[in-house]
């Protein structure tokens, strides 16, 4: 029978005993979250789901019998609940995870969890965070996002955004977007909507390790029609190119002569890597009164200030609304704080976006 107060129902499957103890240790700190199950594979993992009925499940890649992705496929096809993916942080691990990201899954963990032991207290915390807030929510229905064929770079399969328009009809010289949880879905669904002949830089902030931000940005390029990158310091800040802040540090845009340039530094003052409010209240100094902030889903704050720095200086500023998040933290801090111009659904974030070019 399941104790008072336990809310939120998680399965935790993984091969490792390790990975499955050290999870299941950090939830039970927390009364709201009840383990309710663990499993060792896939085909574990799907039994229990039918059995259990959780709320949310986190879930390995690498697993005999059946892998991570081919469960996130079952899982998805016939009995879809949020999944929070465990990944290894490396290059090919951040490849399976956002293919993961893709298929459904909400949003992911480290896997090398006794190699993390110094951050082991921000990471309980973040996975308790993530566990209540996404697992109280339920799966998100998002639109599908775009094929990603090889070679291709068309979003002829996206549904074209509606036309809304702020009421000023004053240009954008620069965007710059920030999110997290729910950001990898939500970016795929509108820089590929963007043409390929935009005449001034987006620059994005995506809360997410540093070997995933590289290949974030080939798959993002790959979808578009416009040029994406993975940024680097010292480079100059062109019209027409979406950059993506990697994630060793904060990006933020500078001025040397008549030219911008963009630099990447570590601040210990910001929790969350790469920072969107350092890169925001650049932006905001860099180009004030024709810069344009967006705030996409994403738990806690990030954004706030550099938002409110946009807003001072005369530029606008847009929210993505609560039905469409995965995690309305970061819109709802701004929208709160009475900072947004305007506060729409991810499918007319593009449009927005376009209308301010």
């Amino acid at each position: 029978m399941e104790k008072p107060g336990k809310n939120i129902r998680v399965l935790i499957v993984d091969d490792s005993a390790f990975m499955r103890t050290a999870i299941k240790t950090m939830l039970a700190s927390d009364p709201d979250i009840q383990v309710v199950g663990m499993a060792r594979d896939g085909v574990e993992a799907l039994e229990k789901v039918a059995t259990l009925k959780p709320d949310i499940m986190t879930l390995d890649v690498e697993m005999p019998r059946m892998n991570g992705i081919e469960t996130l496929k079952i899982l998805m096809e016939k009995s879809p609940l949020p999944v929070i993916m465990v990944s290894s942080l490396t290059i090919d691990g951040a490849k399976v995870t956002l293919d993961a990201l893709d298929m459904g899954a909400v949003d992911f963990i480290p896997k090398n969890l006794s190699d993390l032991s110094v951050n082991i207290v921000n990471i309980k915390l973040m996975l308790i965070d993530k566990i209540k807030q996404i697992g109280s929510k339920g799966l998100k229905k998002i639109p599908k996002k775009i094929s990603s064929t090889s070679g291709a770079r068309t979003a002829t399969q996206v549904p074209a955004p509606k036309n809304v328009q702020f009421t000023s009809s004053k240009r954008m010289n620069i965007i710059a977007i920030g999110t997290s949880t729910g950001g990898p879905k939500a970016l795929q669904l509108i820089v590929p909507l963007l043409p390929k002949n935009i005449s001034i830089p987006i620059v994005i902030s995506q809360h997410m390790p540093h070997s995933f931000t590289g290949p974030f940005a080939e798959r993002l390029n790959q979808l578009s029609q416009v040029c994406v990158k993975e940024a680097k310091s010292g480079e100059k800040l062109l019209s027409g190119v979406v950059y993506i802040a990697p994630g060793c540090g904060h990006m933020s845009i500078v001025k040397k002569g008549i030219e911008k340039y963009i630099c990447i530094s570590e601040n210990s003052e910001f929790i969350y890597k790469p920072s969107v409010d350092v890169m925001m209240m650049s932006v905001a100094q860099m180009y004030p009164g024709n810069c344009l902030g967006v705030i996409l889903t994403g738990m806690g704050q990030d954004g706030l200030r550099g938002m409110r720095a946009i807003k001072e200086s005369d530029g606008r500023t847009l929210a993505q609304d609560e039905e469409s998040c995965v995690v309305y933290g970061m819109p709802k801090a701004v929208v709160d704080a009475g900072i947004a111009d305007k506060i729409v659904s991810l499918n007319e974030v593009a449009g927005e976006i376009i209308n301010s070019i």
